[in-house]
């Protein structure tokens, strides 16, 4: 990870793709806490490529459901890209694609786990999109997403994973229990544009999981997936 350049040829060959642009590739695995440590010229973190990747992400993933489930209403079908599209789901596509190995992070991020990497990898992995787009347009995007995504479809709809975390636990907590589970913020950490939230879900007065996320909601989804969890629903 040192020096100027990083080797991405091992990773280009698992993706299929070599860039003809190798800056879009690097910039894509770069954080933000990377240039912090290592300042130079000219070097970019992946913030903007993830946020062109999201966009490419969401149409594809937009269209190949329309065209998959034809009758199926507009809530349908935004409830399950919201799933296939997730911090979970696409952190684990890049996880398997080992993107991890390539990250530059600052000696700080290299050592978190958990969540937090997810988040980064989550991110990298919307930034890679980004990068197929630029370096070699629409199709090329496409052709990666479906590989890595569509094959999850299936298993989303069928275990209703689409429905989110905090509406499948509070279902079954009032079939249950007849209780609505509640959410109360433990510790809030970092700066105003970096912050992480720890949320715990309780059901009663028993804490039943704690969970974290970059805002409230995402850590009460969190705290939710992991109530699950921890109760075998």
């Amino acid at each position: 990870m040192d020096g100027d350049y990083m080797d991405f040829s091992d990773f280009e060959k698992k993706i299929s793709h070599h860039f003809k642009e190798k800056r879009f590739l690097e910039v894509a695995f770069t954080h933000r806490s990377y240039l912090n440590e290592n300042r130079a010229p000219g070097r970019e973190h992946n913030e903007r490529l993830e946020f062109l990747g999201d966009a490419v992400l969401e149409l594809v993933v937009t269209e190949f459901l329309y065209a998959k489930y034809p009758e199926k209403p507009e809530g349908d079908l935004t409830s399950y890209r919201a799933a296939l599209v997730n911090t979970q789901s696409i952190s684990d596509a890049a996880s398997k694609l080992g993107m991890n190995d390539y990250l530059l992070l600052s000696r700080g991020e290299s050592r978190d786990q958990g969540r937090a990497r997810q988040i980064i990898l989550a991110n990298a992995f919307e930034a890679l999109i980004g990068a197929l787009y630029l370096d070699s347009g629409y199709d090329v995007a496409q052709k990666f997403i479906a590989d890595q995504l569509f094959h999850k479809t299936e298993e989303v709809v069928e275990k209703r994973l689409w429905q989110d975390a905090k509406s499948r636990l509070q279902e079954i907590a009032q079939e249950k229990h007849s209780i609505t589970p509640t959410y109360q913020v433990v510790s809030q950490t970092g700066p105003d544009h970096d912050k992480v939230f720890l949320v715990g879900a309780f059901i009663g007065q028993e804490k039943i999981a704690t969970g974290e996320g970059r805002s409230k909601q995402e850590a009460e989804q969190d705290a939710a997936q992991k109530a699950l969890a921890a109760k075998g629903w």
